[in-house]
């Protein structure tokens, strides 16, 4: 497994300047500096741009993720996310669906899933303001559980104006993993901040919820989560770019723990390969 196992970037937002909200784009100059600003431009320039990106930090596949956050960051809509990874089958489309701008989920779904060749469906609960076992949601669960679609769902804190944190407790995860057992769940930064003990119990009680570590440093992951290796199987990288621009770094860093070399494997794309049906 370890030789041939992908390198996958789980959480790649391809959000353009043009699209990020003003604020937004100034906290990421602020946050990152203006070179940043001036490489998400030249990266999102074109797919070639990406690919060639992606080709520099060592990654193999990348999750691009459309988004619907007009109060918070801005809007990537589907369509242009699916048409940007339509040139490779490294680009793995993402939809999202904001309950609170979409009327028909379940339609909604279809579209992406059926039309578009979206791969799977995030959901950003912090930035749009709803709890995950909302009751308005189980339609749209039970659609993407029936058309076997992988649901990554923002877990624990943001930095971001706007977002409301008490929506991002991965506790309200179990509802619906319970009620929709054959779906699968990737709760993205595992419970970030507050909740790394009850994101990494959820991966281990249920057998189709994954912890993703976007956002969280490396070499802190053995102090957040103690018995790390534990959950090896359970585990999915991402570097949620362009917040994150040394995507090489932290892979270096995973690759660094003391963990065994089956574990930083299936860390740093088994379990995501997994997750997506994919093949090298």
């Amino acid at each position: 497994m370890v030789m041939n196992t992908p390198i996958i970037d789980f959480h790649f937002h391809v959000t353009t300047a043009d699209e990020y909200s003003e604020w937004f784009m100034g906290w990421l100059g602020e946050y990152a500096g203006e070179a940043t600003l001036a490489r998400l431009r030249q990266v999102l320039s074109s797919p070639q741009a990406i690919l060639e990106y992606l080709d520099e930090q060592g990654v193999d596949y990348a999750v691009a993720l459309a988004e619907t956050n007009p109060l918070i960051t801005g809007t990537s809509p589907n369509e242009r996310v699916a048409e940007l990874c339509r040139s490779s089958d490294r680009l793995i489309p993402f939809a999202n669906i904001n309950p609170y701008v979409t009327a028909d989920l379940v339609g909604e779904l279809r579209h992406c899933v059926n039309d578009l060749g979206c791969c799977g469906l995030k959901l950003y609960p912090t930035y749009q303001h709803f709890y995950v076992n909302d009751a308005r949601l189980y339609p749209l669960y039970d659609e993407a559980q029936r058309l076997s679609v992988p649901i990554m769902v923002h877990t624990g804190s943001s930095v971001f104006r706007g977002a409301r944190l008490k929506y991002g407790d991965p506790l309200y995860v179990d509802d619906v993993v319970v009620d929709f057992p054959e779906l699968t769940m990737i709760m993205a930064h595992s419970g970030r901040g507050f909740w790394y003990d009850a994101a990494f119990f959820m991966a281990q009680l249920h057998r189709n919820v994954y912890m993703e570590i976007t956002g969280l440093p490396p070499l802190k992951l053995p102090a957040y989560f103690p018995n790390l290796e534990r959950n090896a199987d359970k585990i999915i990288f991402g570097s949620d770019w362009p917040a994150l621009t040394d995507i090489r770094g932290n892979i270096a860093a995973v690759r660094s723990l003391e963990l065994s070399e089956e574990s930083k494997a299936k860390i740093l794309g088994g379990n995501a390969a997994r997750v997506l049906g994919l093949t090298k």
